[in-house]
């Protein structure tokens, strides 16, 4: 029996896009929200998929609060292109990671998976 284990992160991020409709956008903030579901098809002797905390810790390392997201990343921080950075650095240490969803506001976000 499968189960997906999932772990949600906040955390304050400044960005601006790029190119919005042909100009740079301002640059202004959101709270962002990072859910991560790891595919987990057995639990341990502790009868746990994953530890939340012990991921909650990598993704506190992985994401850290007030960045201004134009400076950390060589790519436009959108939704989408911040989902799927995620979903790769999340692989490389969980790989039965199934998808990443990335809310830059509480009613609008972008999903990634393979």
């Amino acid at each position: 029996m499968p189960w997906n284990v999932i772990v949600r992160r906040s955390f304050s991020w400044a960005h601006y896009l790029t190119n919005y409709k042909g100009a740079p956008e301002p640059i202004h903030g959101h709270t962002w929200k990072v859910e991560v579901y790891l595919k987990a098809d057995t639990l341990d002797e502790g009868d746990m998929g994953f530890d939340f905390l012990e991921v909650q810790e990598f993704l506190k390392v992985l994401l850290p609060d007030y960045c201004l997201l134009n400076d950390v990343f060589d790519f436009s921080p959108s939704a989408e292109n911040v989902a799927r950075w995620v979903y790769i650095k999340v692989k490389e240490k969980y790989p039965s990671v199934s998808k990443v969803i990335v809310w830059e506001k509480e009613d609008c976000g972008a999903e990634y998976f393979e």
